[in-house]
C-alpha cells in the first residue's frame, strides 16, 4: 500500500520513502547548476592566475567540440568533453608565474615543472566526485599517439579518446595563436602540422576529421563562440 501524499510505500511491513521521476530528474538539475557552478568558479580562479591560458582553455574547448561532433558524439558525450577540455590545463595554477609566462625557451629543469600540470590537474580535479573521469582525461592530454608522451607514457587507443581530442584542439591553438613573442600560424599550415606528426604524436584518424571540421568553420567567417558550461562569446583569435 502507498501514501501518496508522503510519498511512503510499505514493503513487507516496512515503510520506504521512494523518489518520483520529476523529484529525481529536480535533484539531477539542482546537482548539475551546482557543479557548473564549481566549474566557472575554478575556471575564474585560473582566469586570475593568468589570463591568457582562460582563454586559451576557451579555445581548446571549442576547438574539441568541434571535433566531437564531426565525429557524431552525442549531447551528453560533448558535455563531459566540453568540462574535459576546460579543465585540462588548470593545473597549471600550481605553475610558478616565472616558468608560465616565460618567452624564452624553457630549461630542462623548467620544462619538468612545466610537464606537472596534467597531473596537478588530476590531483585538483579528482577529490570532486563528478569530476572523476574529468581528472582521468585531463591527466592523460599530453600523451602521444607513439607513446612517448607523459605523464605515463601511454600509446594509441589506449590513450582515453577525449585526451586525444584535447592534445589535437590543444596544439593547433597553441600553433595558431598569436603571442608578444611570435605570430599564429595560418589554419592551413597548422594543419599540415598536425598531418605531419599524425601517427607519432596524434591519431591520424581523429588529425583527418578535425581537419574536415575546421575547413568548415572557417568558411563559416565567424569572429566568436559560444560554449555551454560558460556564459559569454569568446574570440577565436587569440591576439
Amino acid at each position: 500500500m502507498s501514501d501518496k501524499k508522503s510519498n511512503v510505500i510499505s514493503l513487507h511491513g516496512h515503510k520506504v520513502a521512494v523518489t518520483t521521476s520529476r523529484e529525481a530528474e529536480t535533484l539531477r538539475q539542482s546537482q548539475k547548476e551546482f557543479c557548473e557552478q564549481a566549474v566557472r568558479s575554478i575556471l575564474h580562479a585560473l582566469d586570475c592566475k593568468d589570463h591568457y591560458t582562460y582563454g586559451h582553455s576557451m579555445r581548446v574547448a571549442y576547438y574539441s567540440l568541434t571535433l566531437g561532433k564531426e565525429l557524431g558524439l552525442d549531447h551528453e558525450a560533448l558535455y563531459n568533453l566540453e568540462l574535459a577540455a576546460l579543465f585540462h590545463d588548470i593545473g597549471k595554477i600550481a605553475v610558478p608565474d616565472a616558468v608560465l609566462n616565460k618567452p624564452a625557451r624553457l630549461t630542462e629543469e623548467e620544462f619538468l615543472v612545466m610537464k606537472s600540470h596534467p597531473s596537478k590537474s588530476a590531483e585538483i580535479l579528482k577529490g570532486f566526485a563528478p569530476f572523476e573521469d574529468i581528472a582521468l582525461w585531463a591527466k592523460h592530454h599530453h600523451e602521444r599517439y607513439d607513446g612517448r608522451g607523459y605523464p605515463d607514457g601511454m600509446k594509441g587507443d589506449d590513450i582515453p579518446l577525449y585526451s586525444r581530442i584535447i592534445l589535437i584542439a590543444d596544439t593547433f591553438d597553441a600553433m595558431t595563436s598569436t603571442r608578444p613573442y611570435r605570430k599564429g600560424l595560418p589554419y592551413e599550415v597548422a594543419f599540415a602540422e598536425l598531418i605531419e606528426f599524425s601517427g607519432s604524436q596524434f591519431d591520424p584518424n581523429l588529425v583527418e576529421h578535425f581537419i574536415t571540421a575546421m575547413r568548415r568553420e572557417e568558411g563559416k567567417n565567424e569572429q566568436t563562440f559560444k560554449l555551454t558550461i560558460v556564459d559569454g562569446e569568446f574570440n577565436k583569435d587569440a591576439a
